[in-house]
């Protein structure tokens, strides 16, 4: 039976789009060489993993100081980013919660950006807790990111789903022990759950 649901943030209950702020802010020829021809992901990443965003800076100065005007847009105006609610994952959350399962979240985000999360999706404050990588200095698909939240939360693996929309950190919660699905849809995850014997009412 299942009595946990673990859920990851970004895209599954909240829309990030990484290209919001440089709207109207930088020309489009910056950001694409920021988003996409700089690796982006892979600096973020690090954020996600503990950096601060002055280290962030620092080490940007010295290794590509042309995207300091994008980053330091990218800071000021990282609400932006937080594109609202993932379609039909506040009522799934909702639901979940009626229904007296555990909810709890796993993410990977900044501490010094985790606190505009809820704001942009209420349902994040039904959560039980929420466990953020910057905060502990270690991100998925890093195992011990698994390894603390079985920790810290008292989890049996085996009885939890976890969902995310990364099919590295799926992989990595599959090999963790737990009941790891990708996340494509809010739609698609009650149907998961569903079929796992989770009473939901179908939308």
């Amino acid at each position: 039976m299942i009595d946990t649901v673990v859920l990851d943030l970004g895209n599954v209950l909240v829309r990030w789009e990484p290209h919001r702020p440089f709207i109207g802010r930088l020309p489009e020829a910056d950001t694409a060489a920021f988003l996409t021809e700089f690796n982006f992901m892979a600096f973020n990443h690090l954020q996600d993993a503990g950096r601060s965003w002055a280290d962030a800076r620092a080490d940007l100065s010295t290794t590509a100081p042309e995207h300091l005007p994008a980053l330091d847009v990218y800071v000021e105006h990282f609400a932006d980013t937080l594109a609202g609610p993932v379609p039909g994952s506040h009522d799934l959350v909702r639901d979940l919660h009626a229904l007296g399962i555990r909810l709890l979240g796993l993410t990977n985000w900044s501490a010094e950006t985790f606190h505009l999360a809820e704001h942009a999706a209420p349902a994040i404050g039904l959560l039980e807790e929420v466990l953020v990588s910057g905060e502990v200095g270690v991100a998925k698909p890093d195992p011990r990111m698994f390894a603390l939240l079985t920790q810290r939360f008292g989890l049996r693996p085996e009885s939890t789903v976890f969902a995310d929309d990364s099919p590295a950190n799926v992989a990595a919660g599959a090999a963790a022990g737990f009941d790891a699905v990708r996340f494509t849809s809010a739609d698609g995850l009650r149907a998961d759950l569903v079929a796992r014997g989770v009473a939901l009412p179908r939308t």
